[in-house]
């Protein structure tokens, strides 16, 4: 009954969301409330255990992978846990694997410290790399079609990856190159085996098909990748986590065919996008064919590369994105950022962002269908449409406050600007192929005040001097 009510629910949104172009508080407010009944997160266990009762001690020397590995084996026989992780640091040569029913709650004072070592993580597992589904080494926190998962507490996740992972990127060519090619030759998912001697650094954390996550104000640093990949799963709550994860592509939380998403009260600092919707790559986005959609972002503070990101892999296609109410802890060097390219295909529509205030940026909002300048001889062209800014403010754009670039087969339409407002900006507006752009109270690099009179000193009349 309740999956006939979700999904009854949903249909409303959808056709709230259908109904007109133009932006109203009223048809906000009430297709994100009608959202935000659908997202419940992760149902908590009442069996709680201590993690030290399976022989885990937080010295920061003993291994503990195996006394959570078998917490987990107890909370699979039991239907469930809520396993406990006192105040202490615990070494993992390896990864925790979760079972459905858990919650792992990190005390104040617990830190999880993983091991450094690239063997620890293998054999391989099921994954997703930059978009393109394979096998690879284990993120060090995983779990693969699960129901009712949870992290909670004011406790550390270390990723520890300084010396190892975070060095790989300028080893990761070939299979990256590897993994594209097998994406766009659509070789069986069980054929693409990376792991060892390949350098595709694994996430920190993964939830992959699965429904109801929570994860709740942990403090995440230094990941080997991605610090949370969210991957084609669903109803999942992201509330007060804190994170300083500057490492190579440590994006703070990546939905990626992911619907039913609460994301808020976030304290990021990351060395890459802190939020960053995703949808597959090209071919493996196009065949898989699940949008991410009904994703809410508020109550943020941005720092880092960007603050919201669309893309680029997007080719399922992104939908129904309402970012408000956020602000900033440091420098950003987009605010919003939509990229796509020809390679794609897909859509981006039914985006609002709303009630956000920015300092410095290169450009506060980017909107390309011709991200990288990659795939312009192909013919896979992005439907980029209905997006509404409302209320957004920035000190300065050292670039551009706002750039619109579509494409000629497939022209960026029906885009709303009401309250931008930018103190300064090295380019107030570029747009190009882009088509039904409004604008309502607007000042994008300066206010105008009252007109001056005209004066001698202007020399309108100096060629009638004679």
């Amino acid at each position: 009954m309740n999956t006939i009510t979700n999904r009854f629910k949903l249909a409303i949104v959808i056709c709230i969301l259908s109904v007109s172009s133009v932006f109203s508080a009223d048809r906000y407010s009430q297709t994100r409330d009608s959202l935000l009944n659908l997202i419940t997160g992760a149902s908590v266990p009442s069996n709680k255990v201590e993690i030290t009762k399976f022989g885990a001690r937080g010295d920061g020397k003993k291994d503990c992978k195996p006394a959570f590995d078998k917490a987990m084996k107890q909370a699979a026989r039991k239907g469930g846990a809520h396993i406990i992780v006192p105040a202490g640091e615990y070494l993992l040569n390896g990864p925790i694997h979760f079972v459905s029913n858990v919650c792992l709650e990190l005390q104040e004072g617990a830190i999880l410290r993983f091991s450094p070592a690239p063997t620890c993580y293998l054999p391989v597992v099921k994954s997703s790399w930059e978009g393109t589904f394979l096998q690879n080494y284990s993120p060090f926190i995983y779990g693969y079609q699960l129901q009712n998962v949870s992290i909670v507490g004011r406790g550390t996740i270390d990723g520890n990856a300084n010396t190892t992972f975070a060095t790989w990127k300028k080893m990761q060519g070939e299979g990256k190159r590897l993994s594209r090619e097998m994406n766009h030759n659509e070789t069986p998912i069980g054929q693409r085996n990376f792991g060892e001697g390949y350098y595709l650094r694994p996430q920190l954390i993964q939830f992959f098909e699965c429904k109801g996550v929570t994860i709740r104000d942990v403090f995440i640093t230094n990941a080997p990748f991605w610090c949370i990949h969210l991957l084609k799963s669903e109803n999942i709550i992201c509330d007060g986590i804190r994170y300083d994860a500057k490492l190579e592509n440590n994006d703070g939380i990546d939905p990626e065919y992911a619907r039913n998403v609460l994301i808020q009260n976030i304290a990021f600092n990351n060395g890459d996008d802190n939020v960053a919707i995703k949808c597959g790559r090209d071919n493996d986005g196009r065949t898989t064919a699940i949008p991410s959609a009904n994703i809410i972002i508020r109550n943020c503070r941005f720092k880092g590369l960007h603050g919201v990101v669309l893309g680029s892999e997007m080719s399922s296609g992104i939908e129904n994105v309402f970012i408000e109410n956020c602000t900033y802890g440091g420098y950003c060097k987009r605010g919003l950022y939509i990229k796509t390219n020809p390679d794609r295909g897909g859509f981006i529509r039914n985006i609002y962002m709303n009630n956000c205030e920015f300092g410095e940026v290169e450009d506060l909002i980017y909107v390309t269908s011709k991200y990288a300048g990659e795939g312009l001889d192909n013919h896979h062209f992005t439907s980029i449409h209905d997006l509404y800014i409302k209320d957004v403010k920035c000190q300065k754009a050292r670039g551009a406050a706002i750039v619109l670039q579509g494409t000629q087969a497939r022209p960026i339409r029906n885009v709303s600007f009401e309250h931008v407002n930018v103190d300064q900006a090295a380019t107030g507006l570029s747009m190009s192929d882009a088509i039904s752009i409004d604008f309502t109270d607007c000042n994008l690099g300066g206010y105008a005040g009252i007109p001056t009179q005209v004066s001698a000193k202007d020399g309108i009349f100096a060629g009638d001097k004679k």
